[in-house]
């Protein structure tokens, strides 16, 4: 699954012990944080045994089916050797997301489950035991990836539980919501459901998206500057080719290539945007590669985020097809978890949808965001040496989000800038 992905959860199994199996037939279904996956055998045969249940953690390495086989074993040393049994193939699929492995999974209870953090079996099992609450849960402190609550974390929570209770009592004759009030903190009303209303859960992704949203906007000083693009010159050159171009590569040439090659050559520019800050925010990391997110919706209604890894190396061919690949995928659900990380910078098209400009919310640990608006004919001043005229163009507005901690108003408004010239700039006798 990647060189970045460490565990993930089984969400389900798609066959059952006895079922025939085919190659690349998809044998169980894992989650992580960010992206569901199916997993597909690597060989012909019968499933003869699973080896973990649904939502237990595993490991990347680790065995988790076996399947029985018919080929023949391939002769090595031995080119005497009699016809060998049926094999047995242990097939050992890496995986993503979570922590620990099964210890502890059977007592996990779904108390736990209705909430944005993702806890492992293990940590589920422990609070169990400890007597805490989901609530009480939330409070913990993570250490590990994302901020998840690792076994240590717990454990050392569960060590100091009795000190802070007592520090964090209320004083005598005074209730917790009376302090609230003194201390000037606004007590939220809890939503009240009536009878005609529906009642929704949120799906784990849903629930994922809105921990990332909410830690995103807790984290970075965000900061937005905009800046309106004349594309005409890209509108007409890609109303020449795009019937030239599907005909000769069988792909679609759409203005998102266009952009993400603008923007690969802007970062390139101005490499202190292609950078994250380390955690306690007193370090800044300059990323190497050139790693470009392009959000997509799912059907769903969610967001994912694929990567272009080294953008900067494609040329407007490459970028295209994998540009079409990432978003193809993305909508049947058969991205692997690599290909969701290691992004340097996102751009997403809010235009899609109509929006002429949006305030993009930044995709940590990244720095910057940048949001496409929608292409509209307008009304336009073209300056000529014969003088000045009004005439129709095609423009559109770039929306470009940022992390005040580390991105000044300069470098955040030159960059989007830089992108804008690109794009103005674009040749209109370019060859494909």
């Amino acid at each position: 699954m990647g060189e970045s992905v460490a565990e993930a959860t089984i969400t389900s199994w798609l066959k059952e012990v006895g079922d025939t199996i085919e190659m690349d037939e998809p044998v169980l279904e894992i989650a992580t944080d960010k992206v569901d996956s199916e997993v597909p055998s690597e060989v012909d045969g019968k499933l003869v045994e699973k080896l973990f249940d649904v939502d237990d953690v595993v490991q990347v390495g680790q065995t988790i089916a076996i399947i029985e086989t018919d080929s023949e074993v391939e002769e090595t040393v031995d080119i005497d050797s009699e016809d060998e049994p049926e094999e047995v193939a242990v097939v050992e699929e890496s995986l993503e997301q979570a922590i620990t492995t099964a210890s502890g999974s059977d007592s996990t209870t779904e108390n736990y489950s209705d909430t944005s953090r993702f806890y492992s079996p293990l940590v589920k099992n422990i609070a169990k035991e400890e007597g805490i609450s989901p609530e009480e849960l939330e409070k913990v402190e993570g250490t590990g990836k994302d901020g998840r609550v690792t076994k240590n974390d717990i454990l050392a929570y569960v060590e100091n539980r009795g000190d802070e209770q007592q520090s964090q009592a209320a004083p005598k004759g005074k209730t917790i919501d009376t302090e609230r009030l003194e201390s000037g903190v606004a007590q939220q009303p809890e939503p009240v459901a009536s009878g005609e209303d529906q009642i929704i859960e949120m799906s784990r992704m849903g629930k994922m998206i809105a921990h990332h949203m909410v830690q995103s906007v807790q984290t970075s000083a965000h900061v937005q500057s905009f800046i309106e693009v004349d594309v005409t010159n890209i509108w007409n050159w890609r109303n020449k080719h795009k019937e030239a171009f599907q005909k000769r590569e069988g792909e679609k040439l759409t203005f998102t290539p266009i952009f993400m090659e603008a923007v690969a050559k802007a970062i390139r520019d101005f490499p202190m945007i292609n950078i994250s800050v380390n955690d306690d925010a007193t370090k800044v990391i300059k990323k190497k590669d050139i790693n470009l997110g392009m959000a997509a919706a799912l059907p769903d209604g969610n967001l994912i985020v694929p990567v272009i890894k080294n953008a900067d190396r494609l040329n407007l061919v490459g970028m295209a097809k994998a540009v079409n690949d990432l978003a193809a995928r993305a909508r049947k659900n058969k991205l692997k978890p690599d290909e969701i990380q290691g992004g340097t910078y996102t751009v997403t098209n809010v235009g899609t949808f109509g929006s002429i400009m949006g305030t993009p919310i930044i995709n940590q640990p990244q720095v910057g965001i940048l949001a496409l608006g929608a292409i509209r004919k307008m009304p336009s001043v073209i300056e000529t040496p014969e003088g000045d005229f009004i005439g129709i163009r095609y423009k559109m507005i770039l929306s470009h989000s940022y992390d005040h901690r580390v991105v000044n108003g300069a470098l955040g408004g030159q960059f989007v800038q830089r992108v804008a010239q690109y794009l103005e700039g674009f040749d209109k006798n370019r060859e494909i």
